[in-house]
C-alpha cells in the first residue's frame, strides 16, 4: 500500500532491569509499563523480582528482573528508547557502577552479535552476573547465549554472588 511503511518482523529482546535508589519497585514497574508501550513492540512478560547485592559497586541492594519484548525496533533504536526511559526516572551517571534510580540494559536482541562502540550485543557482562542470569533463566530456560555454556552452568559459576528471588 503506497505511503504505508512496511512493518518489520518482530525480534525477541531481553532487557535487564535494576534499581537501588529511591522507590525502586515503583520505578521498575513504571519502566515495565513504558517498555510495553514502545512503538513496534509487544510486551511478552517479566521474571520475578530479585534482590541482589551490588557487583563491583557499593550502595544498597538492587531490585532486579528481566523483561521480555518482541520488537520491530532495531538494536540502537531500542537502546536509545531504554536510555530515554532511564532519564525520565532521574538516572544519573556520575561514575561507573554508581547507584541507580533505574538501570535498563539491552541484554540480547534476537541473535544479534554487535561489537560496539555504542552498543555491544550480547551484553558484555551478562554471563558474569547472577542478577541477570537467574531471572533470564526463569523467563527463557532453554536460551542459548552465543559462544557461552548453558544458563544453568553460567548460574552455577556465579553461585557466590548474593541474590534472592522475592515472593510475588
Amino acid at each position: 500500500m503506497p505511503g504505508v511503511a512496511p512493518i518489520r518482523p518482530l525480534v525477541r529482546a531481553y532487557i535487564g532491569l535494576g534499581a537501588n535508589l529511591g522507590a525502586a519497585r515503583a520505578a521498575l514497574q513504571s519502566a515495565c509499563e513504558q517498555l510495553a508501550a514502545l512503538p513496534e513492540t509487544r510486551w511478552v512478560g517479566r521474571s520475578a523480582w530479585y534482590r541482589s547485592a551490588p557487583v563491583d559497586a557499593s550502595g544498597p541492594d538492587y531490585l532486579n528482573a528481566v523483561a521480555v519484548l518482541d520488537t520491530g525496533l532495531a538494536p540502537l533504536a531500542l537502546l536509545h528508547a531504554l536510555q530515554a526511559i532511564e532519564l525520565e526516572h532521574g538516572r544519573l551517571r556520575p561514575y561507573r557502577n554508581a547507584p541507580r534510580t533505574l538501570d535498563l540494559d539491552l541484554l540480547l536482541h534476537g541473535d544479534a552479535v554487535q561489537p560496539g562502540p555504542e552498543l555491544i550485543l550480547p551484553h558484555p557482562r551478562l554471563h558474569e552476573r547472577a542478577f541477570v542470569l537467574q531471572p533470564l533463566r526463569e523467563v527463557a530456560p532453554d536460551l542459548a547465549l552465543p559462544g557461552r555454556p548453558s544458563l544453568d552452568l553460567l548460574c552455577a559459576a556465579c553461585a557466590d554472588q548474593a541474590i534472592e528471588r522475592l515472593p510475588s
